[in-house]
């Protein structure tokens, strides 16, 4: 099956190339598309030089307007059967997309995501960080009665007839909480893999904040209701 690896960028001029890298490495992704999101420290200038070339198809926005809506553009302009949501900080390892990909490989799931919390290798630091996403997912699992150990993880993978026709508001990091709450009130069948982990901290540029923890909580009470 075809595979949409979308890639949401800003300001990662020191990471593009080096990720770049690394899918076209894993040798599985028929089309990479890549959003930067108004990027200002020089990575519009590298990926305008990669555009067209070895499968990159390269998608700017004028202005930054968070990871959900760079996000949303790269689903839009995705035409692969299946699609794969890669970060550009290198947090994720794109040796792992035959895990990520085995259970619809094997027709047992619709949508996979990477788990952090399943035993995989993983970088140790950040406790505090790591507790608000289990709290996250904790809230999840009550509110949709589900068992996921990782709600929050940037790996998620899934067929395209997942997000046909899902009106998907997300502008910020609001997008997993969102995404994850109408999976699962569609009933789709969700398959969780252990993934390898290598998380940078706030001073080596992290962006998402505790701010984000209150948004996404917000955003899982308000998709329990509404669609």
């Amino acid at each position: 099956m075809k595979l949409s690896v979308i890639i949401p960028v800003y300001n990662e001029v020191g990471n593009i190339e080096e990720i770049l890298k690394r899918v076209k490495a894993a040798k599985k992704a028929s089309e990479i598309i890549v959003v930067d999101d108004g990027s200002h420290d020089g990575t519009r200038d590298i990926l305008k030089n990669m555009d067209g070339k070895d499968k990159v198809r390269v998608i700017l926005h004028e202005k930054n307007q968070g990871k959900g809506a760079a996000v949303r553009t790269g689903l839009d302009a995705a035409s692969g059967e299946i699609m794969l949501i890669q970060d550009a900080d290198l947090e994720y390892d794109p040796r792992d997309y035959g895990i990520l990909l085995q259970p619809l490989d094997e027709g047992i799931a619709d949508v996979v995501y990477g788990s952090r919390f399943l035993g995989g290798p993983r970088r140790a630091t950040m406790y505090w960080h790591m507790i608000a996403n289990k709290l996250l997912t904790f809230m999840t699992n009550i509110l949709y009665d589900t068992i996921l150990s990782d709600m929050e993880t940037g790996y998620k993978v899934f067929r395209r007839k997942v997000v046909e026709g899902m009106k998907i508001r997300a502008r910020r990091f609001d997008f997993e909480p969102e995404f994850t709450a109408k999976v699962l009130k569609r009933h789709y069948r969700i398959y969780e893999v252990p993934i390898s982990f290598n998380p940078r901290d706030y001073a080596q540029g992290k962006k998402i904040k505790m701010k984000d923890a209150f948004e996404a909580v917000w955003t899982l009470l308000k998709y329990r209701f509404v669609d």
